[in-house]
């Protein structure tokens, strides 16, 4: 979702900066990105150590919820589209194909985001408190592609973080990187696109092949 179809990450980058003022101190870009695609949870972890921060359970659980509450009233402003995701979510809908929305992201903030992205095009959402492993686990996918009926060799994840990237190619998906943030190194069943605009079912269905092409970008 964040990166990937909205382009929210840069909506994160705001709460998670006050976040770190409201607690004394200034998030560094390497930690940052290092953030990208992961859940909330491990967010706040990586950024009491950064910040040089004793891991107190109810302190952590309160920088959580202040997180959660800011990120929300950036949510409601609404979320712009990342290029080309809107008519790719028409277009596989369209098909037929079974669909899902996996992210890292926990319900209630996703709930906010769908109200931008619109529900209508998914056949299920999985979210990352719904998961006892999430991102670069592959349980996320895992689970998806069972509550799809689909085997995973069989499903096309699009992912744009390290993290959701490494989740699903652990999964045995072939997996369409479309780089928002920060940089994905290739890796096997990755193949790469600078953006989703212009894709169509026939492009679609040749990413299973190029994915045993390693200079494929």
């Amino acid at each position: 979702m964040d990166g990937t179809l909205v382009d929210s990450e840069k909506v994160w980058d705001i709460s998670l900066d006050d976040l770190a003022a409201e607690l004394g101190g200034t998030l560094s870009l390497a930690t940052r990105q290092a953030m990208v695609g992961s859940n909330q949870e491990r967010t706040i972890a990586m950024l009491f150590t950064e910040l040089g921060l004793a891991h107190v359970e109810s302190e952590l659980a309160a920088a959580s919820a202040w997180l959660t509450r800011r990120t929300a009233e950036l949510f409601t402003l609404g979320l712009p589209w990342r290029p080309g995701a809107l008519e790719a979510l028409r277009m596989v809908r369209a098909s037929g194909l079974p669909t899902a929305l996996v992210t890292s992201t926990q319900r209630d903030l996703t709930e906010l985001a769908l109200d931008s992205i619109g529900r209508e095009f998914f056949d299920f959402t999985l979210c990352g408190d719904e998961v006892s492993r999430t991102k670069p686990h592959p349980e996320p996918y895992l689970t998806a592609a069972a509550r799809l009926g689909v085997a995973p060799a069989d499903c096309l994840v699009v992912e744009d973080s390290p993290t959701g990237a490494a989740s699903a190619a652990a999964a045995g998906c072939t997996v369409l990187v479309v780089p928002c943030e920060v940089p994905v190194e290739p890796g096997p069943r990755r193949v790469f696109r600078d953006t989703l605009e212009n894709l169509d079912l026939a492009t679609l269905a040749g990413l299973r092949s190029e994915q045993y092409d390693d200079t494929a970008r």
